[in-house]
């Protein structure tokens, strides 16, 4: 398959592109952030500039289109409302109206953020109620691909890894601080159910190859606080827990609100795959793993 992965320099468009390329011809956008790599194509580009989407899809050619790019800082989307919508609404459902001329198949990665989290434990049917603005933004971005292509695939996820910068992940904040004895605070009133970006990767992969379509929780079956998320991180390489401090989200001083409890559940997506999904404890695991491997200096050098 011929697969164009938008925001290839991302926390999850970067690890999907080279987890992707192990079977598949692939090609990534940029756009500020270059990338040598030798892995998959990498073509730098403004998606928001004029015919910038007509021309990359006429130029690729794709089977499948995952969509990975947006504005993900979400005090950032606080702070620039109008670039949020811009990104992480018009820009989907631009390319989903396009992907769906040429007969590809598309992805659109959304977030777990469009609950309120008020209650948790939510299916795909529940009715999200974003609180900030890169959550209605994504919520918007949802409804804009569908709208615009009904064989379109939407994944709500939550996620960690290694990153081209380092600094992308949950997981990199507690690794990184902890390793240098930096104290951390660890929020205990806030849950979620992130995969490993690694992970993630080969389901998207798989949600494809089996053409499913509609909108699909695709994170973590268990899940746990982030002070917990950080002590786990702790344990596996081996840093002092006692650096992470409990604390409350409400004391944070956070620019955007925060959604406390995105317990989300994975039914749905385990009967159309047909196989359990990996856990945050085994991405945790396997981050460790990849860490041993020197993972995290290879895509760190990807950036020159």
């Amino acid at each position: 398959m011929r697969i164009l992965v938008t925001g290839a320099s991302g926390l999850l468009g970067l690890n999907l592109a080279l987890e992707a390329a192990k079977g598949h011809e692939v090609v990534g956008t940029v756009n500020t952030q270059l990338l040598q790599c030798e892995d998959f194509e990498v073509i730098q580009t403004d998606l928001l500039a004029p015919s910038a989407v007509e021309h990359l899809l006429d130029d690729i050619q794709p089977d499948w289109v995952i969509h990975c790019a947006a504005l993900a800082n979400v005090d950032a989307c606080e702070a620039d409302p109008a670039l949020a919508q811009k990104l992480n609404t018009e820009l989907p459902g631009k390319l989903a109206s396009y992907v769906a001329r040429g007969g590809a198949r598309m992805l659109h990665v959304s977030t777990d953020a469009v609950f309120d989290g008020q209650r948790g434990d939510y299916c795909e049917e529940d009715l999200p109620n974003p609180l900030s603005t890169y959550a209605k933004t994504k919520l918007a971005g949802e409804m804009a691909v569908a709208s615009a292509n009904r064989e379109a695939l939407i994944a709500r996820v939550n996620l960690f890894g290694w990153s081209a910068s380092g600094k992308r992940s949950l997981a990199e904040f507690f690794f990184n601080n902890l390793s240098i004895g930096n104290k951390v605070q660890g929020f205990t009133d806030v849950y979620f159910c992130p995969l490993l970006a690694n992970d993630l990767a080969h389901i998207m992969l798989a949600m494809l190859s089996q053409a499913l379509c509609g909108v699909y929780h695709v994170v973590s079956p268990c899940c746990l606080s982030k002070y917990e998320f950080g002590v786990k991180i702790a344990e596996q390489f081996g840093l002092n827990r006692d650096l992470i401090e409990p604390s409350s989200v409400e004391e944070a001083g956070l620019l955007a609100q925060r959604s406390p409890n995105l317990t989300l559940q994975t039914d749905k997506l385990q009967a159309a795959l047909g196989d359990p999904l990996p856990d945050v404890y085994s991405g945790i695991a396997q981050l460790y793993q990849l860490s041993k491997q020197g993972y995290p200096e290879q895509i760190r050098n990807l950036t020159g």
